[in-house]
């Protein structure tokens, strides 16, 4: 009996993902969110779950060390990975990819100063737009940037806009529309082709219908 490997992020991700691994007969036998456990069995002896950071997933399912993963599209267009599939957009963990800055602030003429952890995305956005940049890779409270004047804009997640608007930030320009995307790493996909397509359509299965991104 051939092992299968899930990759899954942690976070929002992970709670929005869990139900639908379950409609495909997959759960977890720990308390995923309170144990430090790092593999988990689950109701499957053929299956296993992973929990990763979100930069993490898609370099596990790139070489194979993950059979399947679930990643944000943020992710996968930051690191352009190759050696997996993406058979399927969840629509779940929704939100946008968007540039941000003072509310009321006009971006300085010429060269501007850019924060954000998505530097590959953000790199040729501005290009696209014939703007030039330096970016800054921060991690995390991405808000404080223009407010410290570290940088001019961000470019960032934005959900409700609730946390921009807190810190007198506003959001800009629209750069991309983020769901969580289910992976699939092309060696694998061969190598243990009917349990994987059937867990692909187990999930597929469970999805609502809904508008495309």
């Amino acid at each position: 009996m051939s092992q299968i490997t899930i990759a899954l992020t942690k976070g929002r991700i992970l709670k929005e993902t869990l139900p639908l691994l379950a409609a495909a007969g997959v759960e977890p036998l720990d308390d995923l969110f309170s144990s430090r456990q790092l593999i988990f069995p689950t109701s499957r002896a053929d299956v296993r779950l992973l929990v990763l950071r979100g930069v993490d997933v898609p370099t596990y399912v790139q070489f194979g060390a993950a059979d399947i993963g679930v990643s944000g599209r943020d992710m996968l267009l930051e690191e352009s990975a190759d050696g997996f599939y993406e058979p399927l957009d969840l629509g779940i963990a929704r939100c946008r990819l968007m540039t941000a800055g003072i509310k009321g602030a006009v971006r300085p003429s010429g060269r501007i100063k850019v924060a954000t952890k998505y530097v590959n995305i953000a790199r040729d956005y501005y290009a696209q737009r014939g703007q030039q940049v330096d970016l800054i890779k921060l991690y995390g409270a991405m808000e404080l940037a223009p407010i410290m004047a570290l940088a001019d804009e961000i470019v960032d997640i934005v959900d409700t806009g609730n946390t921009l608007r807190a810190n007198g930030l506003e959001a800009r320009e629209h750069i991309a529309d983020i769901s969580s995307r289910l992976i699939v790493n092309k060696a694998s996909l061969k190598t243990k082709y009917a349990p994987i397509q059937a867990l692909i359509d187990g999930i597929a299965a469970a999805l609502p219908p809904r508008e495309e991104l």
